[in-house]
């Protein structure tokens, strides 16, 4: 391992934009390197850096308790790029470590795990887009891209109603009478299904590169339930105590934690009532529009509500957050997906109360041009963080129940 004055001297060479060599391990520390395996891939700059900072923290293991990182991070005594990748996805970006931690910036070490980690996430996005062309758009994928695709998705449907004259129309509560069901489904079903596509091949590919490096064990009953568990309550962002993440100073709060679950459990209960729609149209024959009590509605008017309390709620957050926590590069695209979030849920609203009047034509092309702008970025944006993190806290999961390969006694 590197003793600290040479990691002092690499940091002050990253910090005046010197390059600084990194040796990489030819395969991952917790699994056997394989007879065939060709050289390991090379690590980029700013995969070099988390391998810098984390072998700091290796040697100081303050934060140990504080998220599933550092517990992961123990296991291994090098970290080629495979690892990188598998412990970006698994941090939080909770800001615990960078508040505790004593060779944070000023000090020459200059360690910020959060940002270091959120630049690598990023990258890991673009690197596992399918089809692998479009990964680029990552990195232009930004708040001014998706409230002008939502505006120009809304304007196209405007004029579309407008040329019947009907955008202004007498109260009425059947959108369909405006767009035909058939007309909808065969614009919404592709996009939706190129973006599951899309996310179900990226997340596929990361699995395949993470799993030899997380032990390569199966998984099982009890590491599923365990990160499906760490997933719904959102367990890494209560900053390893319970008392929640940093945001913008030192102080603890669980204000991040509560606005990811109203949006997270809120997107859940706007997609049932989608399902449970569209259940309702083919195996009842019960076509929309839905009212409470229909379950439709029990389950959507919550979901609306929660997605825009907490959409609201994260971009205050996002404001105010401080500025070495993340990767400033990637808050347009943050912000971005925030906005159409928040757009979708209370247009949804907005339409459900504008039954009957005569600005649910207006209303009714406002909603769907943020769902169908949503659905187009959902693949290139920041959705992915979320599959990908689940991805990783099952392989985390599954590594931790093997025998540590740098345990005394360990081959």
């Amino acid at each position: 391992m590197q003793s600290l004055e040479a990691l002092a001297r690499d940091a002050q060479a990253l910090a005046r934009g010197e390059p600084v060599a990194v040796a990489v391990a030819p395969t991952s520390a917790s699994a056997p390197p394989a007879a065939s395996a060709g050289p390991a891939p090379a690590l980029t700059a700013a995969e070099a850096e988390v391998a810098r900072q984390l072998q700091i923290c290796n040697a100081c293991r303050y934060c140990e308790g504080f998220c599933a990182v550092f517990p992961a991070m123990t296991r291994r005594l090098e970290f080629p790029k495979a690892d990188v990748h598998f412990l970006a996805n698994l941090c939080h970006n909770c800001g615990a470590c960078l508040h505790a931690c004593q060779y944070a910036p000023p000090h020459a070490f200059a360690v910020n795990v959060p940002q270091a980690m959120a630049t690598v996430r990023g990258q890991t996005y673009h690197d596992y887009a399918w089809p692998p062309g479009l990964g680029r758009l990552y990195r232009h994928n930004g708040l001014a891209l998706s409230l002008a695709l939502a505006g120009g998705l809304a304007l196209f449907l405007l004029l579309a109603v407008a040329s019947k004259g009907t955008l202004w129309s007498a109260p009425g509560s059947d959108f369909y009478a405006i767009f035909p069901h058939h007309l909808l489904v065969g614009l919404f079903a592709p996009v939706f299904l190129f973006a599951v596509l899309a996310l179900g091949l990226g997340v596929r590919r990361f699995w395949r590169d993470v799993a030899p490096a997380t032990s390569g064990a199966p998984l099982s009953p009890p590491a599923t339930a365990e990160a499906a568990d760490a997933v719904l309550r959102l367990k890494y962002l209560d900053g390893g105590h319970g008392q929640g993440c940093n945001n913008e100073d030192d102080a603890y709060t669980q204000a991040r934690r509560r606005c990811h679950h109203l949006t997270f459990y809120g997107f859940l209960l706007c997609f049932a009532a989608t399902g449970v729609a569209t259940l309702y149209h083919y195996a009842l024959g019960l076509p929309a529009p839905y009212d409470l009590p229909s379950l439709p509605k029990l389950l959507g008017v919550p979901g609306g509500i929660g997605l825009a309390l907490g959409t609201a709620g994260l971009w205050r957050l996002h404001l105010r957050r401080h500025p070495l926590q993340g990767d400033a590069a990637q808050k347009p695209m943050d912000r971005g997906f925030i906005a159409l979030l928040f757009l979708t849920a209370t247009s949804g609203l907005a339409l459900w109360l504008a039954r009957g009047t005569p600005a649910l034509a207006l209303l009714l092309c406002l909603h769907l041009g943020a769902v169908m702008a949503l659905f187009a970025t959902l693949p290139y944006g920041k959705f992915a963080h979320g599959i990908f993190r689940t991805a990783a806290l099952l392989r985390h999961a599954v590594e931790k129940r093997q025998p540590s390969p740098i345990a005394p006694g360990a081959d």
